[in-house]
């Protein structure tokens, strides 16, 4: 569902307006309710489908080298380009920023069953 900007001239606000579809008339005000709302030229972003990344990722030769040579910089740039820029855990962060400057992070262990 789309994403509307709109400036309120009554309260002076910004608002974000989800709309099923586009519509000529601006719906009231979600703070005051008034009918003063004036759309804004606002940007967008195009969501790439999970294929397109892929076929990105295979036609990268030298990439795909490093990610079969287990890389860790070619294995932190894959991970970039599979996320598509959504915002991660700031241990998550740190750790691709470590595999960036090419330091493979420690295996994992799972917790042994015995413990709480």
């Amino acid at each position: 569902m789309p994403v509307y900007e709109y400036w309120c001239n009554n309260c002076k606000s910004r608002q974000e307006v989800f709309l099923p579809r586009f519509e000529t008339k601006c719906p009231p005000c979600p703070k005051c309710h008034q009918d003063t709302l004036r759309r804004l030229f606002c940007t967008f972003m195009v969501q790439k489908s999970y294929k397109d990344v892929y076929d990105s990722i295979l036609s990268d030769s030298q990439l795909t080298r490093g990610l079969m040579n287990n890389d860790p910089q070619a294995l932190a740039q894959w991970n970039k380009k599979m996320s598509g820029g959504e915002t991660v855990a700031p241990e998550y962060q740190e750790t691709m920023e470590r595999m960036e400057h090419g330091e493979m992070p420690a295996p994992q262990s799972a917790p042994s069953p015995d413990t709480p």
